[in-house]
């Protein structure tokens, strides 16, 4: 992820802060004996690092990422909302990158279920992610409606639209600038730079389709459509939309259980793309009665280890994210935790079919 890159924005002066790191790290960060203050140097080593890739001027960042797509639907796509028919909550927890200080904890709770008298779903998404030790905050509250189409027998359609209020803040107290440098001493001076804004609200839009027969599935949604502003300071900083493309299948192997069938496999992909950058994840889950297990590859980035374990109508799931990047074991790889409770309805009454997509 790039989202360290939007914390250049907050520095007065970024040529000055660039060539003051350079020259600290070259000639004194020997001498630096404090244990606290080589890790300030390290994270800000980082972040030029990360600088050198993109455009001077211009931070490329991206979305959270939750690695269990399917154990939170909402998020994944839209028109996902009601799929289940019943009520269904969801609730994920994400840890990013834990050994280095300046990591990413995300967190996301949904509510969804079917009308009938609607002829759609709806739904209630909350998130917050926090960056950089609470240097940064974003939270989140969505509503969504999906409609459902039975195209035919064997073919139905969803669409789904969903409207979110955001609201970012940042802690000036936690950044860093270049006239707090000592050469010798790191960073033991006040800053001359003025806080100025911080804190930023605005409305997000979100458009998703989602198309299934009994065994096969796919989807497209499209994030943040009105690119709204989500600049900390003075400025625009127009968040880009992110396109999301999924497709999967489930292949029964084994007589059906109170869980679904027996022993079942789902092969997956998922596609990504937010202004330039793309990631495509391609998996595969392995159902055994009420176990399921799952492998799982993101581009240039990770290689994924999924357990699940469903009884009754509850869920839960685990998952770890092996580092493949230059970040290699360095970053602590990622922890992701979900859970689900599934609530019971009148089946008979809602006469419709559910997408076979995992849940994990």
């Amino acid at each position: 992820m790039f989202e360290t890159l939007l914390f250049l924005e907050y520095c007065s002066n970024i040529k000055f802060l660039i060539g003051r790191m350079l020259f600290v790290i070259r000639k004194y960060y020997i001498c630096i004996t404090n244990a606290a203050t080589r890790m300030n140097v390290k994270i800000l080593f980082f972040i030029l690092t990360a600088l050198l890739i993109a455009p001077f001027k211009k931070a490329f960042a991206q979305d959270p990422v939750f690695t269990q797509f399917y154990a939170n639907p909402l998020y994944l796509n839209p028109a996902m909302a009601g799929s289940n028919l019943c009520p269904r909550f969801s609730m994920n927890y994400r840890n990013q990158w834990p050994s280095l200080s300046a990591n990413f904890i995300t967190q996301s709770f949904s509510y969804d279920q079917k009308f009938r008298a609607i002829n759609g779903g709806v739904g209630i998404i909350a998130m917050h992610d926090q960056q950089g030790q609470n240097t940064i905050q974003t939270s989140s509250l969505g509503l969504i409606y999906s409609y459902h189409l039975k195209v035919n027998r064997n073919f139905t359609m969803m669409f789904g639209g969903q409207a979110n209020f955001v609201m970012k803040f940042l802690d000036w107290d936690k950044l860093t600038f270049g006239d707090m440098i000592d050469p010798r001493r790191g960073f033991i001076y006040q800053t001359g730079d003025v806080p100025r804004g911080g804190r930023k609200g605005f409305l997000d839009m979100s458009v998703g389709v989602v198309g299934f027969t009994k065994r096969f599935y796919f989807g497209l949604a499209a994030h943040h459509l009105n690119t709204p502003n989500e600049s900390l300071i003075i400025g625009t900083s127009r968040l880009p939309m992110r396109f999301t493309g999924h497709a999967g299948a489930e292949i029964p192997l084994g007589k059906k259980s109170q869980y679904g069938n027996k022993v079942s496999i789902s092969p997956n992909v998922i596609f990504r793309y937010q202004q330039g950058f793309m990631e495509m994840n391609i998996g595969t889950y392995i159902k055994y009665d009420m176990f399921t297990f799952g492998t799982w590859f993101r581009s240039k980035d990770a290689f994924i280890l999924l357990f699940g374990l469903q009884f009754n109508k509850f869920k839960v799931g685990y998952s770890y994210d092996v580092t493949v990047s230059k970040l290699t074991n360095q970053s602590g790889g990622s922890h992701e935790i979900s859970m689900g409770i599934f609530l019971k309805c009148n089946d008979r009454k809602l006469s419709y079919r559910t997408i076979s997509c995992p849940s994990f």
